[in-house]
């Protein structure tokens, strides 16, 4: 099989086309037959070697994780309820870059026949996000909800989801051509992050009193502005740090003294601690998109062996929604 491994930190361009053999699946395993794996921007900055989360094994060489999805190819021992044939998601730290992916068995779902695979992605990792972040984020209706990134895979399905839970949402982009992206998936306001006065824009769009809620991927400078636009009993939410890389700010106490609230997101956490609002959200979610009432938009789809090409576009900046590689070679 086809499998894109890198054997050293560094730009795109490490990302090589290797044959190897198919793997078994373990106790506990499932081997996925897989049609389509996400790219995320966490996923460039672990080849970058950048990535600030603690999970991530910085051994090489390595494959790449995401959102995988396929059919069971093989079952390993001790699984139960699951066959091969069947249509399933996984998210998976490392391995995803391949034509077969083994992940856990306890992290596999169902997936709708009639769901394209590439837009079925959004359900294992980067819809539950969404669903998770504004969980923990206690959105409410009327609530002032402030979405960075609202162009990217998790961002675009946070607006949308926002908007379902009768929020009135501000979307931040980082182009014009963005900004109409996220104004076509309902938010209210729309800001280019890219003007230096962003936050002040924000403030005028929504008044003084500011914001109720934060979504933050971004890090760095913006996790600063943001927590000055919070309200009085306002709540930010850290799940990602594509501006910042490493450079995560230190908040101090004294910073939230006019009632703040700063929380981080680990979708293992939540799944494993919120199990029913988690389950709730893949139910959502895989009606909603089966439906067309979410959008999970897919910027480009590209064979496997692009990988490389998938990554320098989304360091460029320039796509919407999410990027998908196709495996399958020449089953």
């Amino acid at each position: 099989m086809r499998t894109v491994r890198f054997h050293e930190f560094g730009p795109p361009e490490v990302l090589t086309v290797e044959e190897t053999p198919v793997p078994r699946p373990g106790p506990g395993q499932v081997l996925i037959a897989a049609e389509a794996v996400s790219v995320g921007f966490a996923q460039t900055q672990m080849r970058r070697d950048i990535f600030p989360a603690p999970m991530w094994d910085r051994k090489l060489p390595s494959v790449l994780g995401g959102d995988v999805v396929g059919r069971i190819e093989a079952v390993g021992p001790d699984v139960r309820g699951m066959r091969p044939g069947d249509r399933v998601g996984a998210f998976t730290l490392y391995g995803a870059y391949a034509d077969y992916v083994v992940v856990d068995a306890d992290t596999v779902l169902p997936v709708p026949e009639g769901l394209d695979a590439a837009a079925a992605t959004a359900l294992p990792s980067s819809g539950p996000i969404a669903a998770g972040t504004l969980d923990v984020g206690m959105v409410k209706p009327g609530d002032v909800v402030l979405v960075h990134a609202a162009s990217g895979g998790i961002g675009h399905i946070s607006v949308q989801m926002a908007k379902t839970a009768g929020a009135v949402v501000v979307g931040t982009a980082g182009s014009s051509g963005k900004c109409e992206f996220v104004r076509g998936l309902g938010a209210d306001h729309v800001v280019d992050y890219s003007s230096d006065d962003w936050p002040a824009q924000v403030r005028a769009a929504v008044g003084e009193r500011g914001v109720d809620l934060v979504l933050d991927s971004v890090g760095g400078s913006v996790l600063r502005a943001g927590l000055d636009l919070l309200a009085p009993m306002g709540r930010l939410v850290f799940y990602g740090s594509a501006g910042g890389g490493r450079e995560v700010p230190s908040i101090s106490v004294m910073e939230l003294i006019r009632l703040k609230y700063v929380t981080a997101f680990a979708l293992s956490t939540w799944r494993a601690n919120r199990r029913e609002q988690y389950e709730a959200s893949l139910v959502d979610l895989a009606d909603g998109l089966t439906t067309g009432r979410y959008q999970h938009a897919v910027y480009q789809k590209l064979d496997l062996t692009d990988a490389a090409k998938a990554h320098a576009l989304i360091e460029a900046r320039a796509h919407t929604g999410r990027i998908v590689l196709i495996p399958g070679g020449d089953r």
